[in-house]
């Protein structure tokens, strides 16, 4: 992931379709406090960077030595379970292909803490795999737990306590690749722990992100994509900030009579 994830295809992409995803909710906005819960080696970190400062925290000692390399002193040693953060914190939190690993037992309790440290008013950007049938030899490399449908997401985010303001899949129109790469493993031999990760020549590096640009194009019109091989979902808090009620102060007339 560290040696692929600023130039690979797939990483480019779904950058693109997040930033597709806040731009109608952080335009115009600056200075915000973000996030990035799991954040791996520390290149979505980086992209995140254009709208405000970042943190990143990661519970993987690889995640600490290459994650604090990327993002230096912005990082923290941590688990999405128990985030070592006061409430109220964050104005963005992002949890990108992270709740579906085996070391997050339960997501709704990591959605309840990120939902914990955000701010009143705050957004959470999540991603998550797509689709029990998609499930791979890469899934057992990266430790999967289990692939979701946008209505078990939506689902999870609702009990929670958030409030699910847009859905979507990505990665459609290139569906039928990886889905093709899922039956082909059913009759080819497993050669164990091949990594899943190699960037593709630069030419077909280049030319796999035309289609994501194109969905990114489309989600940032408002639209959404109705099967794919990642589920996006952007959520409110559901946090609202107290109004502050100022005491009303009676005024009475003086009596006519009385002294100036």
């Amino acid at each position: 992931m560290a040696a692929v994830e600023l130039h690979h295809w797939w990483y480019g992409g779904m950058r693109a379709i997040d930033a597709a995803m806040l731009g109608p909710v952080l335009r115009g906005r600056t200075g915000l406090r973000i996030l990035d819960a799991g954040c791996g080696t520390g290149g979505d970190a980086l992209f995140l960077q254009r709208y405000g400062a970042v943190v990143g925290v990661d519970y993987s000692d690889d995640a600490a030595r290459l994650g604090a390399g990327r993002i230096p002193g912005m990082f923290a040693r941590g688990s999405v379970l128990s985030l070592p953060f006061a409430d109220d914190t964050f104005d963005l939190v992002t949890s990108f292909d992270v709740l579906y690993h085996r070391a997050v037992p339960s997501e709704v309790a990591a959605l309840a803490e990120a939902r914990r440290v955000m701010r009143p008013g705050g957004r959470l950007l999540m991603r998550l795999p797509a689709y029990e049938f998609l499930r791979s030899r890469h899934d057992r490399q990266v430790h999967t737990r289990r692939r979701y449908t946008a209505r078990t997401a939506k689902q999870l985010l609702a009990e929670s306590g958030f409030f699910v303001e847009r859905t979507s899949y990505a990665l459609s129109l290139l569906f039928p690749i990886p889905l093709a790469q899922r039956l082909l493993e059913r009759v080819t031999p497993d050669h164990g722990d091949e990594s899943a990760m190699g960037a593709p020549a630069p030419l077909l590096n280049a030319a796999l992100r035309w289609p994501m640009a194109l969905e990114a194009a489309w989600i940032g019109m408002g639209g959404s994509l109705p099967f794919g091989l990642s589920i996006i979902c952007l959520a409110h808090s559901g946090k609202f900030a107290k109004a502050v009620v100022k005491p009303r102060i009676r005024r009475t007339s003086a009596p006519l009579n009385s002294p100036l």
